[in-house]
């Protein structure tokens, strides 16, 4: 497998360094010096983005990027204000306004299951697991748009490597936080709750595959899934699990919310592939936020040449 060199974007170019201070964010001015570094040749063969292209006045929220192979980074207003988090709200712009007050700290996630060390992490404990990485990927959701997203976060290969998962460990299971006086949208049964995903351990030990905690080089809001979320690039956006407070080594395929919501239309798998469409639409194309007209969609959201080898030999229906 090749991977190309990009330029990378450090969030710190992005924001000032006054935003990502708070330690218990794991967004630390010792760590975003040297993010860059840390992220490593892996990283650095993984991702595309230019150098920040910055006007004075932009402050914080600047938008003046390169995503992967020039594609203009999408802009953080818009990141932050069109989302898909039932547990708030079905409205993707009413998600922000709704999530206003949810308090996201403390926070620990359990990781368990089939491991020698099982352990309940805080947000500083997964810090001194891995440096936290600059990482901007596409982000392509089922429902046809699409964005590009400056997120931060670790590998979570790190974090289950460091509970040593067994040999008949197979699968990783995924759980949403479930607190309805804090997700008034639970009180309600659009879906069931709590929300849960899934992915292969390979998958899941994939080098592209992030823990989130951040975005623009800022924490992750709440209607972003703070604190932290699951990214996993090439697969649908409904795969980027939110507010994720267990984290489980299984030996068969988990359960996941829209798969067992709606198995005619969303798969286990739910990796990017325009010839294999949703039943209601065409999967062809997409239309990027913040732009007229649409895009073709990409095979695997652009990172076939990274990630395909995970499926060879699979029926392509069943592993899309």
């Amino acid at each position: 497998m090749i991977f190309k060199s990009p330029n990378d974007i450090p969030s710190s170019e992005i924001t000032p360094e006054s935003t990502y201070l708070n330690r218990r964010t794991f967004i630390r001015t010792a760590v975003m010096a040297g993010s860059v570094i840390a992220s490593g040749a892996i990283y650095r063969g993984l991702t595309q983005p230019a150098p920040a292209q910055l006007a004075a006045d932009q402050g914080p929220a600047a938008t003046m990027l390169e995503g992967p192979e020039g594609e203009s980074v999408t802009t953080f207003e818009d990141i932050t204000n069109y989302n898909n988090f039932y547990e708030f709200s079905t409205d993707k712009r009413g998600v922000a306004d709704k999530a206003r007050g949810f308090v996201a700290e403390p926070w620990t996630v359990a990781v368990t299951g089939l491991c020698a060390k099982p352990t309940t992490f805080d947000l500083d404990g997964l810090a001194r697991l891995a440096t936290p990485e600059d990482r901007v990927y596409r982000m392509r959701c089922v429902e046809r748009w699409s964005m590009v997203i400056p997120w931060l976060g670790v590998p979570l290969a790190a974090v289950l490597s460091a509970v040593e998962p067994l040999s008949s460990a197979k699968y990783v299971a995924f759980t949403t936080l479930y607190d309805p006086s804090r997700m008034p949208n639970q009180k309600t049964s659009i879906l069931g709750w709590p929300y849960v995903e899934g992915l292969r351990l390979d998958e899941a030990m994939h080098p592209l595959t992030i823990l989130s905690t951040g975005l623009y080089g800022r924490p992750l809001l709440p209607q972003n899934g703070a604190p932290l979320r699951l990214v996993v690039p090439w697969k649908y956006g409904f795969k980027g699990i939110k507010s994720i407070v267990k984290i489980e080594l299984v030996a068969g395929e988990p359960p996941t919310t829209w798969n067992r919501e709606a198995p005619d239309e969303y798969g286990f798998y739910a990796n990017v592939n325009p010839k294999v469409d949703h039943p209601r639409w065409s999967q062809a194309s997409e239309r990027r936020i913040g732009e007229f007209g649409q895009r073709d969609t990409l095979p695997f959201n652009g990172y076939a040449e990274q990630v395909a080898g995970l499926y060879s030999g699979m029926d392509l229906r069943r592993s899309f």
